[in-house]
């Protein structure tokens, strides 16, 4: 009996993941459109996430393709094109400095781009995953047969859009912030320290 209902836990956490896979998709990619301050501890964490989850997704990767073949070489051109996608979004982001910030608008169309492909990707996999269970194995496992390949490509795009991006945010507040002159100065002591000194 607990097997039964640890297997329905399982099977409806997967539905629910699916169900809210829209929802999901909008707000990822409501946020990714937003404009946004550049502030330089959230570009290093986000960076810093970004290598740690290449290097376990390639991994991951490399291990797959002992049972898929393709799977690594359709990671790596994945990561490619994604890194080329960072490059373009970086050319099309709306940068705003003033002497005293940096804010960025990453370009709408192309962030829809990228979240209707993986998106599509996605779907087609789990389409392909539903035709090779109800037909049989023709000769290929099921991963295989489920385009495993593919999806690990699709989501490699992703990686490299936003380890290319985030590179690119980092630089250009560096450079905001010679151009300005931030941070080159010593910070104001506080008014409880400067009373203290006195």
């Amino acid at each position: 009996m607990p097997i039964v209902a640890a297997l329905a836990a399982v099977l409806f956490i997967l539905l629910l993941a699916i169900v809210l896979m829209p929802l999901s998709l909008f707000q990822r990619y409501r946020v990714g459109t937003m404009r946004r301050l550049a502030r330089g501890w959230v570009a290093t964490v986000n960076l810093t996430a970004i290598v740690l989850s290449i290097g376990i997704f390639l991994f991951s990767a490399a291990l797959t393709s002992i049972w898929v073949p393709g799977a690594f070489s359709y990671s790596l051109a994945g990561l490619l094109a994604g890194c080329a996608c960072g490059l373009l979004g970086l050319a099309l982001t709306r940068w705003e400095a003033s002497p005293h910030s940096l804010h960025y608008t990453p370009n709408r169309w192309l962030v829809l781009i990228i979240t209707f492909v993986v998106t599509a990707r996605v779907l087609y996999g789990f389409w392909r995953s539903w035709h090779a269970w109800q037909s049989g194995l023709q000769g290929g496992t099921w991963f295989v047969e489920a385009g495993v390949a593919g999806s690990l490509g699709a989501g490699a795009i992703v990686l490299g859009y936003y380890l290319i991006f985030w590179v690119g945010v980092r630089r250009r507040l560096k450079a905001h912030r010679r151009q300005f002159g931030i941070g080159e100065s010593p910070m104001p002591p506080s008014r409880g320290f400067a009373r203290r000194v006195r």
